[in-house]
């Protein structure tokens, strides 16, 4: 099993440190082990829910100690990132440039609309949240920066019944993954531990059958990851959703190249 989404103590909603995750992984018959933390931001932008700039270098010295120290499983070096115009360069030139990261995920948490910031999490309710939700996170798509993008879905954790204003953002959102040939992803944190209780009874938040049922239909490679908080949950939901892949005839994403650089 492969897992390309793990989070560490620096986002401050997360436990544990990178060795902590390679032991239980390794345990848990994982072959790659991919870091994917919340990026820190220029300005410390959002700094309730990421680590410091000055913390970037402990982070990267953790995951090349792991890297040297435990040959038998394939450990990568990412970051989640929220994509806004003023953060580009830095993503490119910091991250992908200067410390030379093996990839970059993409994490749509907030959305700009009506001149303010939103949180993808708490403020996503209406048509508009959600249309605006849906171009942001296009747009963040088309920057050409990252490896795949996380819970492209995660408007389904408050906006709760599926119907022609989600069909629309589904195919929006999918149809741009199959244009750049971008993959979609299967979450396990979503899958395992966040319900829903809607008109309709309770639902996984995310990822919501009736948006990769359409992934299907476009054909939109997927990668299936846990998006660990936990050192314990390293590999939550990663059989699930794998079955779930299965079910729907969904095609796995190739990240061999990535995994090799």
């Amino acid at each position: 099993m492969k897992n390309h989404h793990t989070h560490t103590f620096r986002c401050k909603h997360a436990l544990g440190e990178v060795d902590d995750y390679v032991r239980v992984a390794l345990a848990q018959g994982l072959t790659v082990l991919g870091f994917a933390d919340h990026t820190p931001l220029p300005g410390n932008r959002f700094l309730s829910t990421r680590m410091s700039l000055a913390e970037l270098p402990g982070y990267v010295q953790a995951i090349a100690e792991a890297q040297q120290g435990y040959r038998e499983i394939t450990i990568l070096k990412g970051m989640e990132c929220e994509w806004m115009p003023e953060f580009h360069s830095f993503y490119q030139e910091v991250l992908l440039g200067e410390y030379a990261f093996d990839y970059l995920v993409l994490g749509c948490h907030f959305f700009p609309y009506n001149g303010d910031v939103l949180s993808s999490h708490v403020d996503l309710h209406t048509p508009r949240h959600l249309a605006a939700y849906t171009q942001h996170l296009v747009q963040s798509m088309r920057s050409g920066l990252f490896a795949f993008v996380a819970h492209p879905d995660l408007f389904g954790l408050t906006y709760l019944e599926w119907d022609e204003n989600t069909e629309a953002a589904a195919r929006d959102i999918i149809g741009t993954a199959k244009e750049l040939g971008l993959p979609l992803e299967i979450n396990g944190h979503g899958l395992v531990n966040r319900t829903v209780e809607t008109a309709r009874g309770p639902r996984p938040a995310y990822p919501w059958l009736p948006f990769w049922e359409l992934v299907a239909d476009y054909e939109v490679p997927v990668v299936v990851n846990s998006d660990a908080h936990h050192p314990q949950r390293v590999a939550q939901g990663l059989r699930e959703g794998l079955e779930l892949a299965n079910s729907l005839g969904l095609t796995l994403a190739d990240l061999t190249l990535r995994e090799g650089g």
